[in-house]
């Protein structure tokens, strides 16, 4: 199988380069949906590597009182809990001029993601799709947002043709319970991001776009491969 030709990748010899080009390549997209359409929409994904993307985009100058920002995935912790991706963006994103913008969670305070599941679908609805940006993760087992290899919802979720924006997720390799968009909550999107260190990793995306056997089963795939939206993925060592 071919490379997907809609797949481009951006590489940095370290992660402060990393961040500051994809930092200025998001604050764009955002510039441009503000020129546009007078606001704009952004999905970020939690985690460690977004650290320093999430300090350098905080600092862009553009008007963040009329950027919404969410989440691509959440774990099913509070907001003050060291794991909580809604921590990580409040206190590294939301910062400086970005403090202004809107942050609307995932996370509702139910008892568990299903209890949850019908307010974080309402508060996912009520956004003015589609997403200026979507800026997504990787982990060394191939998932993506919370598309977990063994997640109990995981074929719904990578459903090009299914009607949910928000699903549920437990997996083995999640700890938590998650809750997660869709994929294709995801592809609506005008740019999709997927920020991506170290060699394991690229090497496991080089499998992916390569289709090579030993990849069909990360659930990445279906991202780089889905063909509806061009991928760039931003990569470090």
């Amino acid at each position: 199988m071919s490379v997907p030709s809609d797949v481009t990748t951006h590489s940095f010899t370290h992660a402060a380069a990393q961040a500051e080009a994809l930092a200025e390549r998001v604050a764009a997209r955002l510039r441009e949906g503000l020129a546009a359409r007078g606001a704009a929409l952004l999905a970020v994904s939690g985690g460690s590597t977004p650290k320093l993307f999430f300090a350098r985009l905080a600092r862009e100058a553009l008007d963040w009182s009329r950027v919404v920002v969410t989440l691509v995935d959440e774990r099913w912790v509070p907001a003050t809990d060291p794991r909580s991706n809604a921590k990580l963006v409040q206190e590294t994103l939301l910062q400086d001029a970005a403090a202004a913008a809107r942050f609307v969670p995932l996370y509702t305070g139910a008892a568990t993601p299903e209890a949850g599941l019908a307010e974080a679908q309402a508060r996912i609805a009520a956004l003015p799709a589609p997403f200026d940006a979507v800026v997504l993760g990787m982990g060394e087992d191939g998932h993506t947002a919370s598309f977990f290899p063994g997640g109990d919802h995981l074929a719904a979720a990578l459903d090009p043709h299914g009607t949910a924006k928000v699903l549920p997720m437990h997996a083995p390799g999640a700890g938590e319970p998650r809750i997660t968009l869709t994929l294709p909550a995801l592809l609506d999107t005008r740019a999709l991001y997927l920020l991506v260190q170290g060699a394991k990793k690229r090497d496991l995306l080089a499998d992916v776009r390569l289709g090579l056997d030993g990849a069909k089963d990360y659930p990445v795939r279906a991202v780089v491969l889905q063909g509806k939206v061009p991928l760039a993925v931003y990569w470090c060592p």
